[in-house]
């Protein structure tokens, strides 16, 4: 198999693979997303009173508002952050004649998470629009599609990006973590492998 090829392959086997586990985690995630928007959005005192209130005013499905346009946000982010991760190591790798050490794939993993929240603000807008928007309200019930026309409209590219910064800094700080420790365990579990 060709170098090219093996990429290809290799990168959309990560595609499909993030895609997955984001559809999943998102049954997690979701939840936890509104309870924690909604605090932030002082629309409550605490956070246990945004569950009853949730529960008792939208149903178990209210802490799934937004689920979609979460996992439309999550899907593009993990096709940039992973195949670019692996984009980036394996030309680091190249260029130093070795694996890299956990440190240097974090750096990549800062780098490829940044790039990929950058990308994905619109679609965070709009997951955030649609999550703390009032109960009936048109927003509430809205596709990801309207709600970027409407900030696009009141706000422009300006409002479509809002946020950017801090989400790419808290990203890239969380992917370079995350990477990194991932990219440790995994030589860890190589290694000991090897040695069975």
């Amino acid at each position: 198999m060709s170098g090219n090829r093996f990429i290809t392959t290799q990168a959309f086997s990560h595609m499909i693979a993030a895609a997955a586990g984001e559809v999943v985690a998102c049954l997690v995630r979701v939840p936890v997303e509104v309870v924690k928007q909604r605090r932030q959005a002082y629309q409550h005192s605490s956070s246990l009173s945004i569950i009853r209130s949730t529960y008792y005013g939208e149903g178990a499905i209210g802490f799934y508002r937004g689920y979609l346009s979460t996992v439309v946000r999550e899907i593009p982010f993990s096709l940039i952050q992973f195949p670019l991760w692996e984009y980036l190591k394996q030309q680091w790798g190249a260029k130093k004649g070795q694996l890299l050490d956990p440190w240097e794939a974090g750096i990549c993993g800062a780098l490829a998470g940044g790039t990929a929240a950058a990308l994905t603000t619109p679609l965070d807008v709009a997951k955030t629009r649609i999550i703390l928007a009032k109960k009936d309200s048109v927003m509430a019930k809205s596709n990801i599609a309207s709600v970027l026309q409407y900030v696009y409209r009141s706000s422009g590219v300006k409002g479509l990006f809002s946020g950017m910064v801090p989400r790419v800094l808290w990203i890239s700080i969380g992917g370079a973590i995350f990477l990194g420790v991932f990219e440790k365990a995994k030589q860890y579990f190589d290694c000991r492998s090897a040695g069975r």
